[in-house]
């Protein structure tokens, strides 16, 4: 039988996660990459318990039956992260060992190129017709009128932006998909990233007769990516200042949870609340959906691109967190970003 101490130099030098059953189907060895990803209890477990894929039951059956090599492709789901994986199942001498080969970023690839596509292509469409109409009229009736010509110019300024903000989001909701399964590793305080964050969009709101307040602990320590949870901050609070009251007030509150039942860890709350005409509950559940825009033309006088809530849940999913969204008509909207604590 195949010495697990030899082998293991060899596992943990793989990039791929790997595994190492021994005669009886249990986990032997484990590599770094695999505990990553299947978590660090797998070690001394029976294959079924740590895989629970049916597709992989009958070829390592075969493999430590009958000595016979065998291929199966799998989807791991970590939280809201789904993967896709070629597993090669190896017997070695009384062992079987399983190498995961990651397919999710070739198979993601080509679907993103696609909704990326479809996407440019639709919402470009409206204001590319309306400045092509804003220049055949400068062309033709408002060509000597300086007052006319003025104003189209403005409003296809308007229109050039807004198309910047949607390609801006486009590529930044792209680089999201690719940077799904990676999850973020540093080591940041979520209460001043916060403050931080509020003190930035406190000059804006108050112009608007919107206050801003806090309630924070001093500090809330997670691992994460700094620019996308500054980007996730951001776009919950300019939310609830452009949709809620005016004059009115937004609340940002953050709070430990001992134990999140699905993150099953201790973690952090955070809540993004307003107090403005609230969201019928019909759309509530489509929200993060791409480009879905609860009153499209507010959207759009508002700036937004309706891409906002969409990049918002890809940054929580990447950071493992949750995130959920709670309104009704005349009670406000209510924005939780639920990520583990460091």
């Amino acid at each position: 039988m195949t010495d697990p101490a030899q082998v293991a130099p060899v596992l943990d030098a793989l990039v791929e996660p790997a595994l190492l059953l021994d005669r009886a189907g249990r986990v032997a060895l484990a590599n770094p990459a695999a505990r990553d990803v299947l978590g660090a209890w797998i070690v001394g477990q029976p294959h079924m318990a740590v895989l629970r894929q049916p597709a992989l039951v009958s070829p390592v059956e075969d493999a430590l039956a009958g000595g016979i090599e065998g291929r199966a492709r799998i989807t791991h789901s970590s939280g809201a992260v789904e993967a896709a994986y070629e597993v090669r199942i190896t017997p070695l001498d009384g062992t079987v060992l399983l190498v995961f080969r990651d397919l999710t970023e070739a198979q993601a690839g080509a679907s993103q190129r696609r909704d990326f596509v479809a996407n440019v292509s639709h919402e470009l469409k409206t204001p590319l017709t309306a400045i092509a109409g804003f220049i055949e009229t400068l062309q033709g009736p408002a060509r000597d009128d300086p007052a006319a010509r003025g104003r189209f110019l403005a409003m296809m300024a308007q229109e050039v932006a807004r198309m910047d903000r949607l390609v801006s989001d486009l590529l930044s909701l792209s680089r999201l998909e690719g940077q799904a399964r990676r999850r973020p590793t540093d080591r940041l305080d979520l209460a001043a990233l916060a403050s931080e964050a509020a003190g930035l969009l406190r000059p804006g709101a108050e112009a608007e007769g919107v206050r801003i307040a806090l309630d924070l602990p001093e500090a809330a320590p997670v691992q994460g990516d700094r620019d996308q949870l500054m980007q996730v901050l951001s776009n919950l609070i300019e939310n609830a200042v452009k949709y809620g009251a005016r004059p009115g007030r937004v609340t940002l509150t953050l709070q430990p949870v001992a134990r999140e039942p699905v993150l099953r860890a201790r973690a952090w709350r955070l809540e993004v609340a307003d107090d403005g005409p609230g969201i019928a509950p019909e759309h509530v559940p489509r929200l993060t959906e791409r480009f879905y825009r609860v009153d499209t033309g507010r959207s759009r006088a508002q700036g937004g691109t309706g891409l906002g809530l969409s990049i918002v849940k890809h940054i929580v999913n990447r950071h493992r967190g949750r995130l959920r969204i709670e309104s009704a008509p005349g009670e406000g909207t209510r924005v939780s970003v639920i990520l583990p604590a460091a």
